[in-house]
């Protein structure tokens, strides 16, 4: 069927186009990636924090962890956006790098987590998995960001 859409024959004839195909199978390539980076993500998150992140942010409704992940999912949104802006087409090098890069935030990230534990009072582990909403929650978050835009832009 494929080749029938590439070659022209048949009622959809010429539609997948090597453009349209290399296009799709870069766009496959790249979510598969996003997906398997934000699920380590999820779990040096949830190895960071004391309890279970998935039953503290749908169970428990912990709006600091929630932040948290959310941030960090963002910032690993943001190295993905910045390796496929650098990859300039060529889909096999750019998933390579975007993997690399990926796994580079997330080593920045965490260590940026230790470093900000390590740094000020009380343990950042249990206040953003403390009830109501933490200030400190607000300032890991925005290294996880920074980090994935530097990281992001360190590619280009």
């Amino acid at each position: 069927m494929f080749q029938d859409l590439a070659a022209g024959d048949g009622p959809l004839g010429g539609l997948l186009s090597d453009d349209v195909l290399g296009a799709l199978v870069g766009a496959v390539a790249y979510s598969a990636v996003g997906i398997v980076l934000m699920v380590l993500g999820y779990l040096v998150t949830d190895w960071l924090t004391p309890g279970k992140l998935g039953e503290l942010i749908w169970t428990e409704r912990n709006m600091n962890a929630a932040i948290l992940l959310a941030s960090n999912v963002l910032g690993v949104g943001l190295i993905v956006v910045g390796a496929i802006w650098a990859s300039e087409g060529n889909v096999l090098v750019g998933v390579v790098s975007t993997f690399v890069y990926g796994v580079i935030g997330l080593g920045a990230m965490s260590l940026a987590f230790l470093v900000l534990d390590w740094l000020t009072p009380g343990k950042l582990g249990a206040i953003v998995v403390a009830e109501g909403t933490q200030p400190a929650v607000w300032v890991s978050a925005a290294m996880h960001l920074a980090l994935g835009g530097v990281i992001a832009m360190a590619l280009s």
